[in-house]
């Protein structure tokens, strides 16, 4: 399967592919607003004996094929803890009070 890997400016370490080049309309909005601006990485022909290094490649095959998509956050992060508002809002500086 040929598959187009994305960056996320806004969220580092985290990668969206996709099963077609800049399918973006196939996405959930909050995942969207999530990632902010892409950047295209590479393109990959992926099949179940090509190794990831990060990825389950099975699973990668099956969200491709089911959804469109696939969501590659960083090692030990969940969407959950991507959500965090800690992540979307900036430190309050109080030294200027």
């Amino acid at each position: 399967m040929q598959c187009f890997i994305y960056a996320s400016l806004r969220k580092v370490d985290s990668y969206l592919w996709l099963a077609q080049r800049d399918a973006f309309d196939t996405l959930p909005e909050p995942l969207v607003l999530l990632l902010g601006e892409l950047r295209f990485v590479m393109e990959v022909q992926l099949d179940e004996q090509r190794r990831l290094p990060v990825e389950d490649t099975a699973q990668v095959l099956e969200h491709l094929r089911t959804q469109g998509w696939h969501l590659q956050l960083p090692p030990q992060e969940t969407l959950a803890t991507a959500n965090h508002p800690a992540y979307t809002h900036s430190p309050r500086d109080d030294r200027d009070e």
